[in-house]
């Protein structure tokens, strides 16, 4: 039987990172103990619900007690509380984000968060629930991307990738529509919160969503993406993370060394069928 704390979170306001905001219901003092200072109680992990917390239980349910790691897992349906909660030892680690995303967190929030074992991508697709393939995009058709700074320019990126639109010369992991030096297609764009993408598929023409929401809205990558992210020296890959100066926790360690086992390997090649990916 899953074991699984579900936490919810206020969607956030358009571009707005706060280090204020937490899980509602949440025990915070409780959490710390446990979560990061006490090495000797259960590593508390916070996740995105799918594919990452799945990935966890599976971990927990089937791997963890002969490895003698005692596993919680906290389901948390934002990007932004996770690495709050590590940096403030609410939980001792989280699986969810990718470098890109994490190097711009730490960077506008003074975080000390830190990658530990990157264990897979979820490839960045654009879907729609009116035209079958990109190339049936209409002159002047609207296409919601992610908000954030990161989940944006890699939005961007795909679109690119795929002839419908041109981005500056050497524009990094901080483009935005004002980077667009060509559009064929007239396409227009709604910045959303990345959670919302897959709600807003019935209001646009397209939307480019996250490969955990868009398993989450019962969307599959690997069939139902207009385009998909290759995972050929994709940058994205989604890892096990704790605050700095946590990484030789031996919690941490057995977790890390869970998550990269043929076990898991086999697990994500089962359930997910290519629109998850194992990256060991």
């Amino acid at each position: 039987m899953r074991n699984t704390a579900k936490f919810t979170t206020a969607v956030l306001a358009v571009g707005a990172l706060t280090l204020g905001l937490t899980a509602c219901g949440s025990d915070n003092k409780d959490d710390s103990a446990s979560g990061s200072s006490d090495s000797g109680g259960p590593l508390i992990v916070a996740a995105s619900p799918v594919p990452h917390a799945e990935i966890l239980t599976f971990v927990k349910d089937n791997l963890a007690k002969k490895a003698g790691l005692d596993l919680e897992v906290k389901e948390f349906t934002d990007y932004v509380t996770p690495n709050t909660a590590t940096e403030d030892g609410s939980v001792g680690a989280n699986y969810f984000q990718n470098q890109p995303y994490l190097d711009d967190f730490n960077k506008k929030n003074g975080t000390h968060v830190v990658p530990v074992v990157t264990v897979h991508l979820e490839p960045l697709g654009l879907y729609s629930s009116k035209f079958k393939s990109a190339d049936e995009l209409k002159s002047g058709a609207t296409v919601a991307v992610p908000n954030d700074t990161v989940n944006e320019a890699r939005a961007l990126k795909l679109l690119a990738a795929n002839g419908l639109i041109t981005l500056k010369d050497g524009v990094g992991n901080e483009a935005t529509p004002a980077d667009i030096t060509g559009n064929p297609k007239k396409l227009k764009f709604k910045e959303l919160e990345a959670a919302q993408t897959p709600r807003s598929l019935q209001d646009v023409d397209a939307a480019v969503i996250n490969g955990n929401y868009a398993i989450e809205a019962d969307l599959k990558p690997a069939e139902d993406a207009l385009v998909l992210e290759s995972p050929k020296d994709n940058p994205y890959g989604n890892f096990l993370a704790v605050k700095k100066g946590n990484e030789d926790d031996p919690r941490v360690k057995k977790l890390a060394k869970l998550l990269v086992s043929p076990e898991v390997n086999k697990f994500i090649q089962d359930k997910y069928a290519g629109s998850v990916i194992a990256s060991f």
